[in-house]
């Protein structure tokens, strides 16, 4: 047994190897806006998003990445006046793979396809402008209570579905041996009895 499980050790060892070697490790952070779409488009605004990715090219024509990111949407002044509430959001977290390939591999401009599944957990809040009591020090006064603007969660829920995406991203290199990209995907999420959740986010940022 012990044999069989040095023999296992040293081919995973000889396979990392291997890869590293016919491989190089890809890394990014980015953000920007975030487009909602189908019905959620009438439900909320325009969001943000931020995003950060790892993840190995095989050879310089395809490669796979692992995202994580976070879109975020206020509600919009329709569907706060119809639930009543003064305000409300919709956060997106996911977590997918994506498998990428470069359509111009080893030019200054890189175009890719990207796409692939995960995980995605949505929590929605209905909130109202609210205050908080904190201390606080001055050099002056020493330590004392002040009244700062908070906000107050009046009611919430969260799901966690799967979903998919895919889309097109531009990136171009620069001295640093970085690259700046632009990139847009649509993602899905299946809700369930044929509800959807769909929306677009277009980042920009740097790749390693």
């Amino acid at each position: 047994m012990k044999q069989i499980a040095k023999g296992i050790c040293l081919t995973a060892v000889l396979a990392l190897s291997a890869m590293a070697q016919e491989s190089r490790f890809t890394f990014g952070v980015g953000g920007g806006f975030t487009e909602p779409r189908g019905s959620v488009g009438s439900r909320v605004d325009r969001g943000w998003n931020v995003t950060g990715n790892a993840g190995v090219n095989f050879n310089k024509w395809v490669g796979g990445v692992v995202d994580v990111g976070y879109n975020r949407f206020g509600m919009n002044s329709t569907t706060t006046q119809t639930f009543g509430v003064p305000d409300g959001n919709v956060g997106i977290f996911s977590a997918t793979l994506n498998p990428i390939v470069h359509l111009s591999p080893g030019r200054y401009a890189d175009v890719y396809l990207i796409g692939g599944g995960g995980v995605y957990h949505t929590r929605q809040q209905f909130t109202a402008p609210s205050s908080a009591v904190v201390p606080v020090f001055d050099p002056f006064f020493g330590f004392y209570n002040a009244v700062v603007p908070a906000t107050q969660v009046l009611s919430s829920s969260s799901l966690t579905k799967p979903g998919i995406n895919g889309g097109i991203g531009f990136a171009v290199g620069t001295k640093w041996k970085a690259k700046v990209f632009a990139e847009a995907r649509y993602h899905r999420i299946f809700r369930g009895n044929d509800r959807y959740l769909d929306y677009i986010p277009v980042s920009f940022g740097l790749r390693w």
